[in-house]
């Protein structure tokens, strides 16, 4: 048997080379570490176990060992003993199998235990170990990051397997609910318009982070920053996942879509003190977490425990597997889920200027990467206008909660609608931010789907096993008059005008949008509203949908091409939110021009707006009344040709609600009644030569 040599510290994690691999590990708190090779992921015990020796195999805190003859594909895992927190009751166990935080690829044994990994003693036959890889062993074939300016992107959040696992995908059985299985719908994509997809975690994830008998389903319990979920690849896991996930990245990109992956740098699968140990508990409980005393984990997260975001080991890891999600795997962004606790310190409180965060914002294989924050937390750090930084952009709750109030008919929101269908200056207009900062969306994986949003007024979890008490009671919903799936047919022309209502709001605003997997056909989930444990059809894209809702999948590829057409802001255009509002000549009308009605009653708004080619003239007319109203219209300028033509009226059928605007019907008069609960877009062309006279094809 070939001894062990000495190793490098740097880079981490297993690399291999022609004479071997070399291993580097951080262990702050660890006295003993070992290297423990397997044959197989089931084996009950390591065929080798190699012990490091602190004189000749640490630098610092930093144990490693190189070791001759070994190639990728090997089976591995750390183990460490002793320490400050070993054996103390505080969650750790020197026993435990543990992956390397920084792993390429993984594997999972058939009768993997999460409860195992929390009970104490070994656990090597049912825990997931770690497997050499060399991730150059790839050929993108030119491949690059596409790079496209926020101002032209649309994005569709979605869940990698609930996208094509339901049987009516129509995808063999060994695609559906994969990563090959998103390159089969990617002609789909391209029909409906999107250009970015925002992927639900992807991260190596403990799919038994769930209640009794049911699965995680979204994701966010990572067991690892490094790997991608074998549970999405053809093969289940090992090396073979990192091809097909790049071979999904390489044909997205080819079809003109970026790839946004959901992070989770919060907190981990192995939860509170009481949780598993799968990885970092064992190696550093207190560097890697936000500790309370007598090693009770700090749960900012609300999962039980809290990643020290600002400590500089894991300021390190977070970076590092952002570069490798980019250099290696040629991601196009990132949205950070729960992003405001990356603003707290190892102790848990606020700061001005987070550490974590301006490295990765200034960091320069980063730059012209997308960065998007959720920027709240679990615990209360609510940051949406204000969050740290220059180049991130937000997710913007306080869009999805106005408008869902507006468009339900609540009163006092004339004023935050106008914000809100602008951009939101009240949010972002006091530094000079793009128009595009704000990430428009009325839905996302956390709530009721569209289709739920305008049939339920109660949330309905119970399938999730905690007696209905999970999931939020804010979901400014309405059921349009009966809970539930119904067969009167007022209710469902209602419900239908309402989505119409959304997503023309949604997409049309200033700002990115994002739309939820599936909600262009009215998927449902039955009202449940905290689906993240439902694997099953509750979740899964039914793509029968599709047809059967065939009027608001039209609905919603019009909007997205209109959209373009309005060319309200284009990247040879640089400009911030204010310029913008400038050159666009906005101007805000109620139901009389120049007058908006601000009172809390009122419940009608227009907007008036010139595209930035000068070509185009818009005028949104949004009347959330229970009675039609009669707006009056801006006169034109004397260049325009042929006056107004209305595009968009969610008070009438398809194929009516949206035309092309070659065939929108001439609008005569000085005012043009508006339906109630409705929304009408109107355009006119300013020149001959205008936007407006392109075709807009399959509209």
């Amino acid at each position: 048997m070939v001894t062990p040599l000495r190793g490098e510290p740097a880079p981490l994690g297993a690399s291999p080379g022609p004479d071997g691999v070399n291993f580097s590990v951080w262990a702050g708190a660890a006295r003993e570490v070992e290297l423990l090779l397997y044959e197989r992921v089931d084996d009950d015990a390591p065929r080798r176990v190699i012990a490091l020796q602190p004189h000749r195999h640490r630098s610092y805190r930093y144990w490693h060992v190189f070791v001759p003859g070994l190639r990728a594909g090997q089976i591995y895992a750390w183990r460490a003993r002793g320490g400050p927190s070993g054996g103390d009751g505080y969650g750790r166990d020197d026993e435990k199998v543990l992956l390397d935080p920084y792993g390429r690829a993984m594997v999972r044994p058939a009768g993997y235990s999460r409860e195992a990994a929390r009970r104490p003693g070994r656990n090597d036959a049912v825990a997931c170990k770690s497997v050499v890889v060399d991730t150059r062993r790839y050929d993108w074939e030119g491949d690059a990051p596409l790079r496209r300016p926020y101002a032209q992107t649309v994005i569709y959040e979605m869940h990698v397997g609930g996208f094509t696992r339901h049987p009516s995908s129509g995808l063999a059985p060994q695609r559906r609910g994969t990563y090959a299985g998103v390159v089969d719908k990617i002609p789909y994509l391209r029909e409906l318009g999107i250009t970015a997809v925002e992927l639900l975690p992807v991260f190596a994830f403990d799919e038994q982070d769930a209640p009794a008998g049911l699965t995680n389903y979204w994701g966010y319990a990572p067991m690892s920053f490094f790997v991608p979920h074998g549970g999405y690849s053809q093969c289940g896991g090992g090396p073979r996942v990192l091809d097909e996930f790049r071979d999904m990245v390489k044909a997205l990109h080819r079809a003109g879509i970026e790839v946004i992956l959901d992070v989770v740098y919060n907190h981990t699968a192995e939860g509170d003190e009481r949780g598993p140990t799968f990885s970092w508990r064992g190696l550093d409980n207190d560097t890697y977490y936000i500790l309370e005393g007598e090693g009770r984990h700090a749960n900012y997260s609300g999962t039980g425990n809290t990643l020290a975001a600002n400590q500089s080991v894991v300021r390190r890891m977070i970076i590092d597997s952002l570069h490798y999600w980019v250099r290696e795997m040629h991601v196009d962004g990132f949205r950070f889920d729960l992003a405001a606790i990356l603003a707290r310190d190892e102790q848990g409180r606020p700061l001005a200027r987070p550490p974590v965060l301006f490295d990765i914002e200034t960091d320069p294989v980063l730059a012209g990467t997308k960065l998007i924050a959720e920027a709240w937390d679990a615990a209360g750090l609510y940051q949406v206008g204000h969050f740290p930084g220059e180049s991130w952009k937000e997710w913007n709750g306080q869009f999805r909660d106005d408008v869902r109030a507006f468009v339900r008919g609540d009163s006092g929101l004339v004023r935050r609608m106008a914000d809100r269908l602008m951009g939101s200056p009240d949010l972002y207009g006091a530094r000079p931010r793009e128009p595009a900062q704000s990430i428009n969306f009325v839905t996302s994986h956390d709530g009721f789907t569209l289709n739920d949003l305008v049939s339920y007024n109660t949330k309905h979890n119970e399938a999730n096993g905690e007696d209905n008490r999970d999931g939020t009671d804010h979901h400014l919903s309405w059921n349009c008059g009966a809970e539930g799936p119904s067969t009167d047919i007022e209710v469902e022309r209602l419900r239908g005008r309402q989505i119409r209502n959304l997503l023309a709001i949604n997409i049309l605003s200033l700002g990115t949008p994002m739309l939820l997997m599936g909600d262009e056909a009215r998927r449902t989930q039955h009202g449940n509203n905290n689906a993240y444990c439902q694997d099953n059809e509750t979740s899964w894209f039914d793509w029968s949908l599709v047809q059967r809702h065939a009027d608001i999948h039209r609905f919603v590829r019009g909007l997205i091409k209109l959209r373009g057409l309005r060319e309200s802001v284009r990247d040879a255009h640089p400009l911030t939110l204010a310029e913008l509002m400038s050159l666009a000549q906005v101007q805000l009308h109620g139901v009389q021009l120049a007058r908006p009605d601000l009172a809390h009653d009122s419940h009608s708004l227009a907007i008036t707006a010139a595209s930035l080619s000068g070509d185009l003239r818009m005028h949104f007319a949004l009347n959330a009344w229970w009675q039609p109203l009669a707006f009056q219209l801006p006169a034109l300028p004397a260049e325009a040709v042929g006056g107004w033509r209305r595009v968009i009226d969610t008070s009438r059928p398809a194929p009516h609600d949206l035309v092309d605007p070659r065939h929108g019907e001439p609008v005569e008069g000085a005012t043009h009644t508006v339906a109630e609960r409705s929304v009408v877009v109107l355009f006119a062309a300013v020149r001959p030569t205008a936007a407006m006279a392109g075709p807009l094809s399959g509209i």
